[in-house]
């Protein structure tokens, strides 16, 4: 598995302070995706011991770590998001799939699922397709990205 590039964010993940990797072949090539970049084959590999020197050397600055993609390499995604859990860190993947395997649920306490649609827009928007789930408790919290902020409002 390979990614391209890592950034830290505070509004990918409601409540969390998040270091991204974003994983390169994304097989859903969504039309209008603002990530195109990311259907090649470019990038670094993305080994057990980067993963480790990543998370290391953000250690006390974050408290979870996003995969945007990879599902797509099932067994290799769960071998890191042990890796990330065992650290002590929450686990989030941004996925373009309708759903994601239980296999792969078991290992993340966040999962953002649905394709882009333009025409339905992404997490802000209240006609979207999307879902972003917290796995510990179920709930949907597409309502933390809108701007109505009424709880279980689009899911």
């Amino acid at each position: 598995m390979k990614f391209q590039e890592t950034t830290i964010s505070l509004q990918e993940v409601p409540g969390e302070i998040s270091l991204i990797f974003q994983i390169s072949e994304c097989p859903h090539r969504c039309s209008g995706c603002h990530s195109p970049e990311l259907w090649t084959g470019k990038g670094v590999e993305l080994t057990s011991e980067h993963l480790l020197k990543e998370i290391g050397r953000y250690s006390g600055l974050i408290t979870c770590v996003c995969f945007f993609g990879g599902e797509w390499e099932g067994n290799y995604l769960i071998r890191l998001l042990k890796i990330v859990r065992e650290a002590g860190y929450k686990t989030c993947l941004y996925s373009g799939a309708v759903s994601v395997s239980q296999e792969i649920q078991k290992h993340l306490n966040y999962l953002k699922t649905g394709p882009w649609m333009e025409e339905l827009g992404g997490l802000h928007s209240i006609t979207t397709n999307q879902r972003f789930i917290n796995l510990d408790n179920g709930k949907c919290l597409n309502h933390l990205f809108q701007h109505t902020h009424k709880e279980g409002h689009t899911c």
